[in-house]
């Protein structure tokens, strides 16, 4: 084992006691950084910056000032996250010379715990899209099979966790962007309920669906930075779940487990017996009309925040929208921005129905989901197939029949972000050819840590996935 296997918590806890010292730390993530440049995990790294702040935190522990609870921890920072020592791109030209003057408050708040910046991910251009196929920056690859995608919108956070690069990584997820990315890279994705960590500081998509979310390698360290963000939402007292006897969990074949690409429904259907032998009560119960319910709301509300929400924030950059929108260099993201523009797909009667009657029912939906059946969670695989080449922006391939790209990856993770509940995704396992797949559990509103207390028991009896064959060779 190398310093490079450590988890988050493993990490705060040897730099705390100087077993090793943060700049150690920074230069063996760093060496990892440059062997395995070709992933394309990075927009900006700052070298001589981080090593500074490394040895000033160094310098403070050797004085006898107070560590933060996050002492040492660098993160890796999705690109639209705001970051006043680093530009914050949004993966898009027109951003490149956007140097916020604040930090994302959330940030923030694990900055004054002691964590560093270790540098900018790279991402689906403008977070909208779910390959991370960025025309401007080139696409972030795959750590377990670099001519498959990452995942999107938060490619560069996932792959960088996944390739031992840090232990822990910053996302932002609209309609999966931290839990796709995860499940295809074999780590941890964790999509709060909206609104408990807020999207503030955030280039935006669309302000009803967007929120922060957090990536690592175990469940551990997304229940220990969920500590630090949220402390007032813990509860009074909270012990790990030992099995999941007692514990309810809701199966929705017919929208869930629709058309999976046939190595993923195998290797659900194992991981749905381990859940049983962990004691797991699985209720087989569909959520009636899912599908309409989530189709009358998904497109609908983004694409007709997108264009505002986008413009109001551009206010601060001086940068215009239309001047924005021409230096977008990704195809698929520059036509989509031009076409809602040219024709806004909701009148503001239609957009209010949205919000007041179209959004509320699916939220309704899922309530009475979880509370007629008594269910703790939901669970189902996160994506209905594994990462697939590069350049499929369009169409994939799923048991030899063409498939939209985008509607495919994104189908399982959906409709829950609409609702605004929380869901995260574990690594469940590997397909015949290497690449990871993942399992997702989601929750009742403000059912977060709970949530995250099952999905620790899945992970304790699975285990983290190997590292990348070519990670694991650097970790001997």
């Amino acid at each position: 084992m190398t310093v490079l296997d450590l988890t988050a918590a493993e990490a705060i806890s040897a730099m705390q006691r100087g077993k090793i010292t943060v700049s150690f730390y920074i230069d063996a993530l760093l060496k990892q950084i440059k062997a395995h440049k070709d992933l394309n995990a990075f927009i900006c790294l700052d070298e001589t910056h981080l090593r500074d702040a490394a040895h000033d935190l160094d310098l403070r522990r050797a004085a006898g000032e107070k560590c933060g609870r996050l002492f040492g921890l660098p993160m890796v920072v999705k690109d639209n996250i705001e970051t006043s020592d680093f530009p914050t791109t949004g993966g898009s030209p027109g951003l490149k010379h956007h140097r916020p003057d604040r930090n994302a408050p959330l940030l923030q708040k694990l900055l004054d715990e002691g964590a560093l910046v270790l540098g900018k991910a790279n991402m689906h251009e403008l977070a909208f899209g779910i390959t991370s196929n960025n025309a401007a920056f080139g696409p972030v690859r795959n750590p377990y099979n670099s001519d498959m995608i990452a995942g999107g919108s938060s490619g560069g956070s996932a792959a960088a966790v996944a390739a031992h690069m840090t232990p822990f990584a910053l996302g932002t997820d609209t309609g999966g962007s931290t839990r796709i990315p995860p499940a295809l890279c074999g780590i941890v994705g964790y999509r709060p309920t909206m609104g408990r960590y807020g999207a503030e500081g955030v280039v935006p998509v669309s302000h009803t669906r967007d929120t922060l979310g957090t990536m690592a390698r175990t469940v551990e360290d997304i229940l220990l930075i969920d500590g630090i963000v949220r402390p007032d939402l813990l509860p009074a007292e909270e012990t790990p779940l030992k099995s999941l006897t007692g514990i309810r969990l809701g199966i929705s074949r017919r929208y869930f487990f629709q058309d999976l690409d046939l190595t993923v429904q195998t290797t659900t259907e194992h991981a749905l017996d381990t859940l049983r032998a962990l004691g797991a009560e699985l209720v087989e119960v569909d959520i009636p009309n899912l599908a309409d319910l989530n189709e009358a709301v998904s497109l609908p509300i983004c694409l007709t925040e997108a264009v505002q929400d986008l413009t109001d924030y551009l206010k601060n950059t001086g940068i215009s929208f239309d001047q924005m929108v021409e230096a977008i260099a990704s195809p698929d993201v520059q036509g989509l921005y031009q076409n809602i523009t040219a024709a806004p797909p909701c009148t503001s009667e239609d957009y209010h129905a949205l919000l007041t009657h179209d959004r509320p029912a699916l939220q309704e939906a899922y309530r009475r989901y979880f509370k007629e059946h008594q269910l703790d969670a939901m669970v189902f695989p996160t994506t209905k197939l594994p990462a697939r080449p590069i350049g499929e922006d369009d169409e994939v391939q799923i048991n030899g029949l063409k498939s939209p790209t985008f509607p495919s990856y994104i189908h399982n993770t959906d409709p829950s972000s609409n609702a605004g509940l929380p869901g995260i995704s574990v690594p469940m396992a590997m397909t015949p050819t290497g690449l990871p797949l993942g399992l997702e559990f989601d929750g009742p509103e403000d059912s977060d840590r709970h949530l995250m207390r099952i999905a620790e028991v899945f992970f304790t009896e699975i285990g983290p996935l190997p590292a990348p064959p070519a990670i694991r060779k650097d970790l001997l």
